[in-house]
């Protein structure tokens, strides 16, 4: 029996190499002038500076909400990481704004925009005294400090808010508008796309790296307010410079809600879920335009997954019903579209742990250097925030290092142009992050009991190892999820699925505020407090808790391993994103044979 599919058109107009392509008027693109690296490295600009811009607020902000707004330090801590939780869960937000109805280049504009009004109330509240608590000493127990509340902490949440706002839907963009620039059906372009993604992550590393050693210095020596207004201006030079390569930018074409597809397809199987015909192998399906005169592109051959099958049946034509509707009838595409979102989640998913264990490092790892010796010399001491300018320094040298030599060497060994793939690098740093954790546990029980057992203070540097591990297994997993998440993507949801990579820290720093708020509940006793429920980390027990997240972290790891698998089974998916053009025209028909 002969099963026909529905197909449908896109509008617009393609570039020389292929795919369909605007420059910022809305005009069709010309390959020799648009997109590639010169393109690129304004995108790799603005997201230096926004990175250097929100990285010297988040790391150091545990320190302002403790020492100035007077907030007790779990709560502080909680704070932190819901803010950056909030950062990267609205990414999904601003994907889907992208992708359905503004495109990345204004997303990153309108929003940027909104990161810096925040920058700029920070620095005003940071500024005066009438919209802060009376200066107080929460570390001497002889002093009542009174806690930020009303208008003040209104006035700060706002704020803080408006930054995680901005930010929040900026992020997921500046990754997807900057690989967009490398057409996949171009094989020179698209062979560059893997060192883009270094070269972005050089870019964050870069970010990061001045953002901890010089915002956080200004801060700590000039004041809060002097640093906050730095990274004001640090974002408004990212925006200058997003805004000097819009003559170079590709652009996609708008699409709609994103979501509206997905939904037709849900509806279409369910509607169809008593139906027995249903495709029985995953050959390849046809697609031919039967002399329709459209303006989409030609058709590739698209090739079916063999995972949740049940949803193939939204695309078959009932024998009974010769004129469905779009949510009776849906496109391949579409199908092809809900099995990739299906299949990600559980890749996503596994590396939640992974972004709670970076939270630890953002928060509980500050107040533990806080607690430390950091005096480099009799006149100069070390910000405890710019302890996680270590990895970066690192990373600086060996992100070069791995495109350089290791790329290439794998590529030979692998023959994969990313040297390689994205699930193996995301497995490497999910396994070195359980040692991250395993070097916090023992310098923090040591520290602890040198400044109980003697009173001896311990240098800042010995928690320099779990900065250096979690940098390294960084490396691999941050940059590996990132170019798994784009290359699943069909076309119209590369911002989205790339806004699941930050989606991951914000479930990951979620988790972290629920764990240190159930820990405290868990082992509080009428005698005892929790683990982590003093403002002081000498009667804390932060050494279980990192024993804690090490375990939960192995066991992600192992978990990690069969979802993997899992999805290594239908290469297709992997594959489809690549060999697939998805500009369908309304009125034809392909076959699956």
């Amino acid at each position: 029996m002969d099963v026909e599919m529905r197909r449908e058109g896109e509008k617009g107009d393609a570039s020389m190499d292929g795919e369909v392509c605007i420059n910022w008027r809305g005009k069709p693109c010309n390959s020799s002038k648009h997109g590639g690296m010169k393109a690129a490295v304004f995108v790799l600009g603005i997201q230096a500076f926004e990175i250097m811009a929100i990285a010297a607020v988040g790391n150091n902000l545990i320190t302002y909400v403790f020492n100035e707004m007077h907030f007790p330090l779990s709560k502080s801590a909680n704070i932190v990481t819901n803010f950056v939780g909030t950062i990267f869960l609205l990414s999904l937000f601003g994907g889907f704004l992208s992708d359905s109805y503004l495109g990345s280049f204004w997303t990153m504009i309108i929003f940027g925009f909104v990161e810096l009004s925040g920058f700029i109330l920070l620095s005003v509240q940071a500024h005066l005294p009438q919209l802060r608590p009376p200066k107080c000493n929460m570390t001497s127990p002889q002093e009542h400090c009174v806690e930020a509340n009303g208008f003040k902490s209104t006035m700060f949440f706002i704020a803080l808010y408006s930054v995680a706002l901005g930010s929040g839907c900026m992020k997921p963009n500046m990754i997807a508008h900057g690989a967009d620039q490398f057409p996949k059906s171009d094989p020179k372009q698209s062979k560059k796309l893997s060192t883009y993604f270094n070269s972005a992550y050089f870019s964050f590393c870069a970010g990061e790296l001045i953002a901890l050693t010089v915002l956080v210095w200004v801060q700590t020596m000039s004041g809060m307010d002097v640093g906050f207004g730095m990274s004001a201006g640090a974002m408004a030079a990212g925006l200058v410079c997003l805004v000097a390569g819009a003559g170079f930018y590709r652009n996609k074409p708008l699409q709609g809600s994103i979501f509206t597809p997905v939904a037709r397809v849900f509806v279409a199987a369910f509607m169809k879920r008593k139906q027995k015909i249903c495709p029985s192998n995953s050959e390849v399906v046809q697609c031919t335009d039967n002399g329709v005169k459209s303006n989409a592109v030609p058709i590739c051959t698209t090739r079916h997954s063999n995972k949740f099958r049940f949803l193939d049946k939204a695309c078959i034509k009932a024998q009974d019903s010769p004129n469905e509707g779009p949510w009776r009838l849906c496109t391949v595409a579409q199908v092809e579209q809900t099995k990739i979102l299906l299949s990600v989640i559980p890749i996503f998913a596994c590396t939640i742990i992974f972004n709670t264990i970076l939270a630890q490092l953002q928060t509980f790892s500050v107040q533990q250097g806080s607690s430390m010796n950091s005096n480099l010399s009799h006149s100069f001491q070390i910000p405890p925030a710019s302890l996680q300018s270590i990895p970066y320094i690192m990373l600086i040298v060996l992100v070069p290092v791995y495109e350089v030599w290791i790329v290439p060497f794998m590529r030979r060994y692998t023959r994969k142009e990313s040297g390689i793939d994205p699930l193996t690098r995301i497995g490497v740093g999910l396994f070195l992050v359980t040692f991250s954790m395993v070097a916090a546990a023992c310098v923090e029980r040591k520290r602890r009991d040198e400044a109980v057992g003697t009173g001896r203070i311990i240098s800042i540097f010995w928690i320099a190892p779990q900065f250096l591990i979690f940098g390294l297994s960084e490396m691999f997993t941050a940059v590996g999820l990132i170019e798994f998440f784009y290359k699943q993507s069909l076309e119209g949801m590369q911002s989205f699925l790339t806004a699941m990579t930050y989606c991951s820290y914000s479930f990951g720093f979620f988790l972290s505020s629920v764990l240190v708020s159930l820990i405290n509940k868990i082992t509080s006793t009428s005698s005892n407090s929790g683990w982590l429920s003093n403002n002081d980390l000498n009667k804390d027990r932060l050494d279980l808790f990192y024993w804690l997240l090490a375990v939960l972290s192995l066991l992600n790891f192992f978990n990690y391993l069969f979802w993997a698998r899992w999805y290594s089974k239908d290469a297709s998916i992997g594959e489809r994103s690549e060999a697939v053009s998805q500009k369908e025209n309304v009125n034809g028909n392909g076959a699956l044979v």
